[in-house]
């Protein structure tokens, strides 16, 4: 029997579940049947516009249906499809336009303008283009066989470190991906999935919205993230899964508190938080005022899923530690000579999950360094522990190497983030004639705390050794973030630079 494909997996759950809400929007839903539907109109569109087996093409807007729909659509022809962050300046799209080789962009009233910036006319068209037609009684098929192993989706990364990189995956990795998921977190049909992550990205487009649908559970869509918005929709859907990065969160606890709402949420199965560490003190008060416990996941773009707690697991994922190792995962952890380290000590984890980058798309060389023995060098430091859970200790670039010294940053911001007068904290490293670089911390205040360098530095020295105390505390509104909303550290820097020499 051969192996299914992505839109084969959906038609499954239709003939389930056909009369059901797949996917809801802005107050509208769809159901499987309904939702399938939309995806033959779309194929059929795609088809009269030269788009095929093969074919690439990208979708720029902010989060609605037709951007799922288009995601199975290109499945179902055997295309290759490249999201777009609506964030993004027209130059990253212009790039993203060119480096992908698409053929069209497909775009939303808002980013109209920066569509038209971005590409030439005959490259770009709106979303009526996309639903341009009528449905038929016969399933989308492909001109040519599809196999599960074709080229299918490329996810540019957030490019914090300078050009984005282009990360391409098959039909298989996200299927397989998908089902780890759903066995790790107990996903089924009863579940509903608020997304309001973006879905340009891998986060909100396969790890929440395409993994709810595979489930054959209610997928609902937000435009954007909101606090307000998915605090109300949450409670209004009885949300039972929501993905979030730890600024969402943060956000969503300072609105709570800042209007003296108390909001039960725990009817939800699961909170989830990935993209950057997730702070003990931060769980701690969401817990405290929501009456429900955010949940720790680590994957990366190019790998997933890695770690996570076990919807199912007796145990409690142990304080400091991110989870177990996800269904079908390999890891190695190793030294700086390659060797594999024993439990307790730290090292770089290689990994190799369900969903595995395919490659690099047009970059071989990066392709190559990127893998060993076919598992993926992550860059991430950690341990795994006598009862099997993983512990990340911080990053190898991120290291700050003072008079020779390592100094994990998420270390030392997570001493600073139990002061009970800090919101948020931030540490990177910085220039030193003395000690080649030093740490600094950017602070971020709770409303109406008094707090001083002074007072963090004597905070700081109870739990840390003194090579490792920030030469420098700075204080700031907000912290300035990526286009995923993770803490912009390159920004910190380049303002440290400007302000603080």
């Amino acid at each position: 029997m051969a192996s299914p494909l992505i839109l084969d997996l959906l038609r499954e759950a239709a003939s389930r579940r056909g009369d059901a809400a797949a996917i809801c929007f802005d107050g509208h839903a769809l159901s499987y049947d309904a939702f399938l539907g939309q995806i033959d109109v779309a194929s059929q569109a795609l088809r009269k516009q030269g788009i095929g087996k093969g074919s690439v093409f990208a979708f720029l807007s902010e989060n609605r249906i037709e951007l799922m729909t288009a995601y199975y659509a290109a499945a179902g022809l055997g295309a290759v499809f490249v999201p777009i962050n609506p964030s993004l300046s027209v130059r990253e799209v212009a790039h993203i336009m060119d480096h992908s080789g698409a053929g069209l962009l497909f775009h939303d009233g808002t980013m109209r303008a920066i569509a038209q910036e971005a590409a030439p006319a005959d490259q770009r068209k709106p979303l009526a283009a996309l639903m341009d037609g009528a449905p038929t009684t016969q399933p989308t098929t492909a001109e040519a066989a599809i196999a599960p192993d074709d080229d299918f989706l490329i996810i540019y990364t957030s490019g914090s470190t300078g050009t984005p990189k282009a990360v391409l995956f098959d039909q298989q990795a996200e299927i397989q991906g998908n089902a780890s998921l759903i066995e790790m977190w107990g996903i089924t049909e009863k579940d509903v999935t608020l997304v309001a992550l973006p879905l340009g990205f891998l986060y909100g487009l396969s790890t929440a919205a395409a993994t709810g649908l595979q489930a054959g559970g209610k997928v609902v869509i937000q435009r954007r993230f909101h606090p307000s918005e998915v605090l109300q929709a949450l409670v209004a859907e009885r949300a039972s899964i929501y993905h979030g990065v730890p600024t969402m969160f943060t956000m969503m606890l300072d609105y709570a508190e800042q209007n003296a709402l108390s909001i039960d949420l725990s009817f939800m199965r699961l909170l989830i938080c990935a993209g950057a560490p997730l702070s003990a003190e931060l769980k701690q008060r969401f817990a405290r005022r929501f009456n429900k416990t955010i949940d720790d996941y680590y994957a990366l773009t190019e790998v997933r899923p890695v770690f996570g707690r076990f919807a199912r697991d007796p145990q409690d994922v142990p304080a400091g530690a991110i989870g177990r190792a996800s269904p079908g995962t390999e890891i190695r952890i190793t030294d700086g000579r390659g060797r594999e380290v024993a439990d307790g000590e730290a090292g770089e984890l290689l990994v190799r999950a369900q969903a595995t980058l395919k490659r690099y798309f047009k970059d071989e060389a990066l392709t190559r360094s990127s893998l060993q023995d076919g598992l993926f060098r992550t860059g991430d430091l950690g341990f795994r522990d006598r009862r099997g859970f993983y512990h990340l200790t911080g990053r190898i670039k991120d290291i700050i190497i003072r008079g020779g010294a390592n100094i994990a940053p998420a270390e030392v911001e997570g001493v600073i983030a139990r002061f009970p007068g800090v919101l948020a904290a931030a540490v990177v490293g910085v220039a030193d004639r003395k000690y080649g670089e030093v740490p600094v911390a950017f602070i971020v205040p709770r409303n109406g705390a008094k707090v001083t360098a002074e007072i963090l530095a004597a905070h700081c020295r109870n739990d840390l050794a003194e090579y490792k105390l920030p030469a420098g505390f700075h204080f700031l509104e907000t912290f300035p973030l990526g286009v995923t909303g993770k803490v912009d550290k390159k920004a910190l820097k380049a303002l440290w630079a400007e302000k603080c020499l």
